[in-house]
């Protein structure tokens, strides 16, 4: 088993709140560390922690290891950290295949979990759980705003993803705000690295636009392959498509590239500039999407832990649930189902200071929630 000791204490004074609710706060962080997904698993331990070493907070210990995006390891090692470490919250998956064989055994052990990307639309909806809060979207809210995007000015698009919960929630969003018309929908293997076939479908397809979620190694190796096929089809996705863990290693092919995002590195706030600062200075690169997600995640955890205990359980998920936090990305807040409402922009990828990112172009959706909310009773 991958393990990977990420943090022990930390110190940092809460105010006089905080003290009064000064009990020790245990985090249990499944996350990708090995394999093709481990970029974006880097980037989630390391926004979570930026946010722990920033709040000082010495009560709170975060244990992390590494599910080498299998789901089987992810639920023994969720069950070893409730059942041996006796952690208080969990967090850190990536991946939602990996999401949902871990949440429903967790939050049945009483346990909450605080997800920092992986968004499942099946926890949305008539499934959601009281102890279960996304700190980042659903997953399908970044795919339909490049479907609202991609209405605006193109008439035929090939969409692609891979076979999973968030790929087919990629697709479903797409599809929801797309109003033109679908060339093919194609579902790929997961961890695939070769896409000859699918760029030779795209060539033949008589799309006027490409959209494509392939996070991590995915998106590098289909990006890399489309750009030395000659294909001058635009090609699109969401803001993990093109995050900013995968773009030095897709290297100019993504030059151009549009996204959607809830946050970009060039976000002109203060909590903004200061998370990339505080990021660079700590880690010597620009935070991606899934670091900011990590970070509000951990921001969460720490507000509410500063005002009740978490051995309270109904008092610490209705702090969580409060969401008193300053977030880089601007205006949060929690729908019904505990996954955000938020603003989602288009982003475009850009090399600016000798470094590629992504630089915002317009806000796409204004105080954006999901379409699964209406079905969640809690």
């Amino acid at each position: 088993m991958h393990k990977m000791l990420a943090a022990a204490t930390m110190a940092l004074s809460l105010g006089t709140s905080g003290l009064a609710h000064a009990d020790p706060l245990k985090i249990g962080m499944i996350t990708t560390l090995s394999g093709g997904g481990a970029g974006l698993g880097v980037d989630t331990r390391d926004g979570f922690m930026l946010a722990i070493k920033n709040s000082g907070n010495k009560d709170i210990t975060v244990v992390t290891e590494d599910d080498a995006q299998k789901p089987e390891l992810a639920v023994q090692i969720a069950d070893k950290m409730i059942q041996s470490d006796q952690v208080d919250v969990l967090t850190g998956i990536v991946w939602s295949n990996l999401l949902m064989a871990v949440v429903p055994g967790a939050v049945a052990q009483g346990k909450l979990y605080v997800s920092t990307n992986a968004a499942p639309a099946a926890l949305a909806g008539a499934n959601c759980n009281k102890l279960y809060f996304n700190a980042a979207y659903q997953n399908d809210n970044l795919h339909e705003a490049m479907g609202e995007y991609a209405t605006k000015g193109y008439k035929k698009m090939f969409i692609l993803a891979p076979n999973y919960p968030a790929g087919k929630d990629s697709l479903t969003g797409f599809k929801r705000y797309y109003k033109g018309e679908v060339a093919a929908e194609v579902y790929t293997k997961v961890g695939q690295t070769d896409y000859a076939a699918e760029i030779a479908q795209m060539r033949a397809s008589g799309a006027d636009g490409i959209f494509v979620f392939l996070p991590g190694g995915m998106g590098i190796a289909f990006m890399k392959q489309f750009a030395q096929s000659g294909v001058k089809i635009p090609v699109m996705g969401p803001g993990f498509s093109f995050s900013q863990d995968v773009l030095p290693a897709i290297g100019d092919a993504a030059l151009g590239a549009k996204a959607s995002g809830q946050w970009a590195p060039d976000f002109d706030n203060a909590a903004s500039k200061k998370f990339v600062s505080d990021f660079q200075a700590e880690y010597k690169r620009l935070p991606s999407i899934y670091a900011l997600q990590a970070y509000d995640a951990a921001q969460l955890v720490v507000s509410a832990a500063a005002k009740t205990s978490v051995k309270n359980t109904d008092a610490f998920r209705a702090e969580l649930l409060r969401a008193d936090i300053t977030s880089p990305r601007g205006n949060f807040k929690f729908n019904t189902n505990q996954h955000p409402i938020q603003d989602i922009y288009l982003t475009e990828v850009v090399r600016k200071d000798g470094v590629l990112t992504n630089k915002t172009v317009e806000k796409i959706f204004t105080d954006h929630g999901d379409a699964y909310a209406k079905d969640c009773k809690l």
